[in-house]
C-alpha cells in the first residue's frame, strides 16, 4: 500500500536522501534477508526499489548479484527521497504479509530517517516532512480584519506546500509577497509622532522606523529591509526581480528554509506590532 504524501513529491523533485542513510537502509535489508531465503527476500525488495530508480525489473543470475543489483537501485532511487522510503516500507509490508517475517516497524524506519536527518516521517499511513515546514502564525492580531486574516492564513498555507514540493524559489516568493502585503497594513496608523505614510513596502518601512527610533521595531525593520533588499536583487536572491544570468547566486534548499522561517518570524513580528500601535499602546 502507498504512504499518503503530498503529490508534488512523487513528480516533482522533493530532494535526495544521502548515501550514508542508503546504506542504513540497506543494512536493515540484510538484517531482514537472514529470516529466510536471501535471495527471494532480495528480490522482492529489488521489485519494489525498481519504479523509483525508473528501472524495469529483472531477476538477478545469484544471490551476489541480487544483492549488487539491489544497491545499485537503492542509490538509483535515493534521488527521490520520498518514493525511497515508501519503497523500503512496501517491500517490508509485502515481506511481512506472504512470507511472515519480522520486519522493520515505523519506529526504526523514523529512527534511520531523523539519525541522518533526512526532513521526512512516518505517521500512521503517511509520510510527512518534518524540519522544512513553514508553520502558520500563532495568532493573527485581532486588529486585522476577516479579509486579512484570511489571506494571510492562506499565504502561509500555500508557501508550505511549494516547499514541501521542493519548489524553493516559489515558497520564498510567496512568503516575501505576505510580508509586503502585510506592511501596508501600517499605512495610516498614527501614534504621537504623526501618521505613517507609503503606498510601497520601502515607503512604508521607512516611515515606521521614522516613527519608532531606537526601538526594537527600528531595528527589526533595518533587518528586514536588508533581506528585502537581498531578495530583490538580481545579483543576490534574485526572487522579486529575476536572477543575473551569469552573476546571480542560486537559492539552495537550506537557504530557502532558512529564509522562509525568517520571513515567517518577521510577518508575525510585524502582526503584533501593527496590533499594539492600533490599540494606541507604547
Amino acid at each position: 500500500m502507498s504512504l499518503k504524501m503530498q503529490p508534488g513529491w512523487r513528480y516533482g523533485n522533493p530532494g535526495n536522501i544521502d548515501m550514508v542513510a542508503v546504506n542504513a537502509f540497506s543494512e536493515l535489508v540484510g538484517l531482514v534477508a537472514s529470516q529466510g531465503s536471501r535471495y527471494g527476500i532480495i528480490e522482492e525488495f529489488k521489485r519494489h526499489f525498481c519504479g523509483p530508480a525508473g528501472r524495469p525489473y529483472a531477476s538477478s543470475s545469484s544471490e551476489s548479484w541480487a544483492e549488487s543489483d539491489l544497491y545499485e537501485l537503492m542509490k538509483q532511487a535515493s534521488a527521490n527521497a520520498p518514493l525511497f522510503i515508501e519503497a523500503f516500507c512496501n517491500a517490508c509490508q509485502k515481506l511481512a504479509h506472504s512470507d511472515g517475517l519480522d520486519v522493520p516497524d515505523a519506529v526504526v524506519i523514523n529512527g534511520i530517517l531523523h539519525d541522518h536527518h533526512v526532513g521526512y516521517e512516518i505517521h500512521g499511513d503517511a509520510l510527512v516532512q518534518v524540519g522544512h515546514h513553514v508553520a502558520p502564525p500563532t495568532s493573527i492580531p485581532v486588529s486585522l480584519n476577516q479579509q486579512a486574516r484570511e489571506v494571510i492564513l492562506k499565504s502561509f498555507d500555500e508557501s508550505s506546500r511549494l516547499l514541501a514540493e521542493g519548489r524553493d524559489r516559489a515558497a520564498v516568493q510567496e512568503l516575501l509577497w505576505l510580508m509586503e502585503t502585510v506592511s501596508t497594513a501600517f499605512a495610516g496608523l498614527s501614534d504621537s509622532d504623526g501618521t505613517v505614510t507609503g503606498k510601497y513596502f520601502n515607503e512604508i518601512a521607512k516611515s515606521l522606523r521614522d516613527h519608532q527610533r531606537g526601538s526594537v521595531l527600528d531595528q527589526a525593520l533595518k533587518w528586514i529591509a536588508a533581506m528585502h533588499g537581498y531578495l530583490s536583487s538580481p545579483t543576490g536572491g534574485g526572487v522579486r526581480h529575476g536572477t543575473h544570468l551569469s552573476e546571480g547566486i542560486p537559492m539552495g534548499r537550506n537557504d530557502a528554509v532558512l529564509i522562509a522561517n525568517l520571513t515567517r518570524s518577521y510577518i508575525q513580528y510585524l502582526m503584533a506590532e501593527h496590533e499594539r500601535m492600533s490599540l494606541g499602546r507604547t
